[in-house]
């Protein structure tokens, strides 16, 4: 069986700025990531940075926390898993 590439080709990260408890902080993640997150906000009714700070405030209360970026895509694969 082979596998092919994503319709939309392959694509790196894109840097964004959001304000995350009052302070602006910048964030890399490729497109899919970005979409997926929009998506997210919308279906839980929330600003893009709002629900990124509710990821982030769950993230920095593990014992050895990554960073926010692995975060936010670990977040978006689990809630979308099977």
């Amino acid at each position: 069986m082979t596998i092919a590439p994503p319709p939309q080709g392959f694509a790196g990260p894109v840097k964004r700025s959001v304000t995350i408890a009052g302070h602006q902080t910048s964030i890399s993640l490729e497109p899919v990531f970005w979409t997926a997150l929009e998506q997210a906000a919308g279906v839980h009714r929330l600003p893009l940075s709002a629900l990124i700070a509710q990821i982030d405030a769950l993230r920095i209360v593990e014992a050895d926390p990554p960073n926010l970026a692995s975060a936010l895509r670990t977040w978006l694969f689990v809630r979308n898993a099977p």
